[in-house]
C-alpha cells in the first residue's frame, strides 16, 4: 500500500484502521476464508441449483417457506403494514423513481458525421435482467428495495428480480421491504439471503431468468459472491461496511456532527465514522460528545439488544484536525468515503475540489439519513475507497451505451484504405483483405496504397 505524509495531522481519535493507516479494500480480498467460502458455495449452487439454495436457506436462516413468492403470498404478508407506513415508502419510491427518470432523461442515443456520407453514434438500451439483492435478517431495509428497483425500473429493465432473507424473528421477508419491492417495481421476489440469494440471481434459479446485472449492499460474504460472480454478470460495486466522513469547521454545531457519526455507525460493528475538522475545539468536543450519543442510543436499544455504534466507535470511529482546508480535502480525497457531509462556513469551496465520494450532504440541512431514506439520490455507495473510480447505483448501471456505424461505400478510398494499411502493419492479413475485397468490389480497375510504410 502507499504511504501517506501524515505530517501535520493530529489525531484526536484513531481508529484501530483505517485508509490512512492500514489495508482498505472491498469484499473478502483481504480474507482468505471468506474468498474460500464464497467460492465453495457458489460452485456447489451452480451444479445442484435451486435445492442446494434451499438447503442453504434452512441451514443458514432457518427458513424453509417458498422462495418464489405468488402475489397471493405477498399480499397476505403485507395485509397488516400501517397506511402511514405504506404511505411513507410511496413517497420515497416516488422520489427515487423521480431523481432515476431524470437521470435517464439526460442520457440519449446520438450520432455523428464520419465523412464521406458515413455516419455512426451510439444507442442507449436497458439490461432485461436486473437482480437487486436487498438486505435483511435483522432490519427492514425497505429503502434499498426502493434504491435498487425503481432505479432499475425507470432505466426501462423488463425482468427486475428482488431478494431478500427472511427476517429472524418472524421468518418471513419484513412485511414493509417486501411492500417497497412490489411498490419499486419488482417483477419477481425471492426469499433467499447471502450467497445464496445473490447466486439464485447470477444462474437463474427458481425463475428462469439469469440476471444481467446484480446490485445492491450486503455483508462481506454477499460483496465477495458479487466479486467472484463479476464477468458472468454485472455488478454495481464490491462493497464493504456503510462510512460516513464529516468535515467541519469552527461554525458547525459540534451536537449536529456527533449525532451524524453515531446515525451512521449503527450500522454494524465495522462501519467507520470519521471526522475532519480545521477546528481543535469542535474535535475535542465531538470526542466528548460521540460516546455519550452512543452509551443514551445502547440503553433506548436495550430491549433489541442495544446498538452495534458501542463496537464501531471505538474501534473504527476517527477524529482528524487538519491546518487547512486544503489539507481537509487531500484526506477526503484519500478516504474516498461513501457518505461525505460538509458542515462549513464555504460549501462551495468543498463542492468545487472534493473528488472521491460516494454522495456528498452540503449544509446542516443534508444530513445523510435523508440521503439514506427519502430525498430521491441513491444510497447504494461505493465503500472502501471504491469512490475513487466508481460513482453510486444509478439508471446507468442499467443501460448499455451500444456503438454502431453505417459506412458508405465511398467511405473505403479513406477508411478503408487507412484500415488495410494498419492491419497489415500489425500483421493481421486477414482482416487487411476484409478491406481490399471491398475496394475491389467499390472501385474496379482502381489502384491503392495497401501496404505499409508507403510500400505499394
Amino acid at each position: 500500500m502507499a504511504s501517506f505524509d501524515l505530517t501535520g495531522i493530529q489525531f484526536v481519535k484513531k481508529a484501530n484502521v483505517s485508509p490512512l493507516t492500514g489495508a482498505w479494500v472491498p469484499g473478502g480480498e483481504d480474507d482468505q476464508e471468506c474468498q474460500n467460502l464464497v467460492r465453495t458455495m457458489l460452485a456447489e449452487i451452480r451444479d445442484g441449483g435451486e435445492e442446494v439454495c434451499k438447503a442453504y436457506a434452512e441451514k443458514l436462516d432457518n427458513y424453509t417457506g417458498p422462495i418464489l413468492l405468488t402475489e397471493e403470498e405477498i399480499e397476505e404478508q403485507i395485509k397488516d403494514i400501517p397506511d402511514q407506513d405504506k404511505a411513507d415508502i410511496d413517497f420515497m419510491v416516488e422520489q427515487v423513481s423521480m431523481f432515476a427518470k431524470e437521470t435517464r432523461s439526460k442520457i440519449t442515443d446520438w450520432e455523428t458525421d464520419l465523412g464521406h456520407g458515413s455516419v455512426g453514434g451510439t444507442k442507449v438500451v436497458p439490461v432485461q435482467t436486473a437482480g437487486c439483492y436487498v438486505p435483511g435478517g435483522l432490519y427492514g431495509y425497505t429503502a434499498t428495495a426502493a434504491m435498487t428497483a425503481a432505479t432499475a425500473k425507470a432505466a426501462g429493465v423488463k425482468n427486475i428480480i428482488c431478494t431478500a432473507p427472511s427476517n429472524k424473528k418472524t421468518g418471513k421477508i419484513h412485511p414493509t421491504t417486501l411492500y417497497g419491492m412490489k411498490k419499486a417495481g419488482a417483477t419477481q421476489i425471492l426469499a433467499l439471503g447471502g450467497i445464496q440469494g445473490i447466486g439464485a440471481l447470477a444462474y437463474g434459479l427458481f425463475t428462469g431468468k439469469e440476471a444481467d446485472i446484480i446490485v445492491g449492499p450486503g455483508n462481506k460474504f454477499v460483496a465477495e459472491a458479487k466479486r467472484q460472480l463479476f464477468g458472468r454478470v454485472g455488478i454495481d460495486q464490491v462493497a464493504g461496511p456503510t462510512e460516513i466522513m464529516v468535515i467541519a469547521d469552527e461554525t458547525a454545531d459540534p451536537f449536529i456532527v456527533a449525532t451524524d457519526l453515531v446515525s451512521q455507525a449503527e450500522h454494524g460493528p465495522t462501519s467507520p465514522a470519521w471526522l475532519i475538522s480545521t477546528s481543535s475545539t469542535l474535535a475535542e468536543e465531538v470526542s466528548r460528545l460521540v460516546p455519550e450519543l452512543v452509551a443514551k442510543l445502547d440503553a433506548d436499544l436495550a430491549s433489541v439488544g442495544g446498538t452495534p455504534a458501542t463496537k464501531s466507535w471505538p474501534d473504527f470511529g476517527e477524529i482528524i484536525v487538519v491546518g487547512s482546508r486544503e489539507e481537509a480535502v487531500c484526506i477526503s480525497d484519500r478516504y474516498a468515503p461513501e457518505h461525505l457531509e460538509i458542515l462549513t462556513s464555504d460549501l462551495e469551496y468543498y463542492h468545487a475540489n472534493l473528488t472521491n465520494y460516494g454522495s456528498l450532504f452540503l449544509g446542516e440541512g443534508s444530513t445523510v439519513t435523508h440521503g439514506d431514506k427519502a430525498s430521491g439520490p441513491n444510497h447504494v455507495l461505493p465503500t472502501r475507497r471504491v469512490a475513487r473510480y466508481t460513482g453510486g447505483l444509478s439508471v446507468e448501471k442499467f443501460l448499455k451505451k451500444l456503438t454502431w456505424q453505417k459506412l458508405s461505400k465511398e467511405s473505403s478510398k479513406t477508411i478503408g484504405v487507412a484500415s488495410a494499411r494498419i492491419a497489415r502493419l500489425e500483421g493481421m492479413e486477414g482482416h487487411a483483405r476484409a478491406a481490399d475485397v471491398r475496394l475491389e468490389k467499390f472501385f474496379p480497375g482502381e489502384k491503392f496504397n495497401l501496404q505499409p510504410g508507403g510500400k505499394i
